[in-house]
């Protein structure tokens, strides 16, 4: 069984076999770094003000992708890894599965959900095809065996998906959100869809479906098949979640001024990505502080409240094949781990300096929290500034080329002041109260 992609540029589809993924993580380096020495002195920085007052998106999670038919499930221990907060622990509060064409399949997920729902993670699903009596093949483009969902199934696939839903539910899942359709605009080895076809499926079936429904999942933010989707009112009303996966999308790209318009009362997911190639090791260091910059990009620029990776478990994912956080799952941790879902982002200055990215979030009524990453090669002196806040210490947790997430000593917070020391290539988080 192939992977779904795995190949630097992101979107490859053959898995490697299982000698070459063994391979992979025996050649895995002991993590060196690729920092050059730090002087005595450290950069100073333009101060960051943190505006609690100034609130923007509600966050709902971090988290990763299930898959058993392509890969293994994740182990009871490493399900622990992921979902649990502890010390060690990823802290994940999100959970992606498959919907599968064949029922009998539909087992195979509940064991790694049941244990995330445990922890208080929030699952959702996604389908890649449609049970095979529903699809026709048409030509698509160069493709002559494209799939696409019959037209006058569209009933009895949404009773697919709510039958779903309901066999998670009574299996103890209950699922916050389900797919239309994975990838619906790359579907060259699954079914595809257009605008017009997940409209109509919106407006006339999407609403028999028993739990919140997400689309259109388009693989690269693709405004031109989610903007008619928002400029429809009937398609509007039944589609809860705008999902989208980030794969080669620019920055530039990441705001959406039209669902800021349209979507009121919507929420926006980023569903899936990895970042920047499923090619490397997640331990390559200083590459893995990308991953950092990537999920501060997605949470400030494109205000997603939700950021999903790939393969939870796999050599360039958040955990190795060996079961250990690696380095691209410690920058994943330093957001998953402190923002907790429920948490809202508020205001900061999220660029002080080339090479400096900033964001903060409050849970309640006092706790904030600072994720601050560093890509330059010097260490900053970075001073913040909370308003409004009476906090008289705070804690951090670093990471860098030597050390995951580890705990720094407290800061003392002077007037809602203090001074952050944040080495070079290095990701921090701060903690308030």
């Amino acid at each position: 069984m192939t992977s779904h992609r795995e190949r630097s540029g992101g979107r490859g589809r053959q898995a490697p076999s299982r000698r070459s993924v063994l391979a992979t993580i025996s050649a895995l380096p002991v993590l060196a770094s690729a920092t050059p020495a730090v002087g005595a002195s450290a950069t100073a920085a333009a101060g960051v003000i943190i505006d609690p007052a100034a609130e923007r998106q509600t966050i709902r999670g971090f988290g990763g992708m299930n898959h058993t038919l392509w890969i293994n499930d994740l182990t009871p221990a490493q399900r622990d890894v992921a979902f649990g907060n502890g010390e060690g622990q990823l802290g994940f509060s999100v959970l992606r599965i498959p919907v599968y064409e064949n029922r009998a399949d539909w087992s195979r997920e509940v064991a790694t959900a049941r244990r995330a729902i445990e922890y208080g993670a929030t699952v959702i699903a996604s389908p890649w095809n449609p049970p095979a009596h529903m699809v026709e093949t048409f030509v698509h483009g160069n493709q002559a065996n494209a799939k696409r969902l019959r037209y006058d199934m569209y009933g009895a696939y949404a009773l697919h998906l709510d039958e779903f839903y309901r066999f998670m539910r009574d299996n103890g899942v209950n699922l916050y959100a389900i797919s239309i359709q994975n990838e619906p605009d790359y579907a060259h080895d699954w079914t595809w869809w257009t605008p017009n076809e997940m409209i109509r499926f919106l407006r006339e079936n999407a609403g028999s479906i028993g739990t919140r429904v997400i689309a259109p999942e388009s693989f690269q933010y693709v405004k031109s098949f989610s903007d008619p989707l928002l400029n429809d009112s009937g398609a509007l009303a039944n589609m809860d979640i705008l999902g989208a996966h980030l794969y080669g999308t620019p920055y530039q790209n990441f705001p959406y001024p039209l669902f800021k318009e349209r979507g009121r009362g919507k929420e926006l997911w980023m569903t899936e990505v990895y970042y920047p190639n499923s090619s490397d090791s997640a331990d390559l260091w200083p590459q893995a502080l990308d991953v950092g910059e990537h999920i501060h990009r997605a949470l400030v620029d494109a205000e997603f409240q939700a950021y999903v990776w790939w393969y939870i478990r796999r050599s360039y994912g958040p955990m190795r094949e060996d079961g250990r956080i690696s380095k691209r799952g410690a920058n994943m941790a330093h957001f998953s781990k402190f923002v907790r879902p429920g948490y809202v982002r508020i205001n900061a200055t999220s660029n002080p300096q080339a090479n400096l990215y900033v964001s903060a979030y409050k849970g309640g009524t006092s706790k904030v929290v600072i994720v601050a990453i560093n890509k330059g090669t010097s260490t900053v002196s970075q001073p913040f500034t909370l308003v409004n806040n009476t906090s008289s210490s705070v804690s951090s947790w670093l990471t860098d080329a030597s050390r995951n997430l580890a705990p720094r000593g407290a800061i003392n917070v002077s007037n809602g002041s203090f001074t952050g020391e944040l080495p070079a290539r290095s990701v921090t988080t701060f903690v308030t109260g």
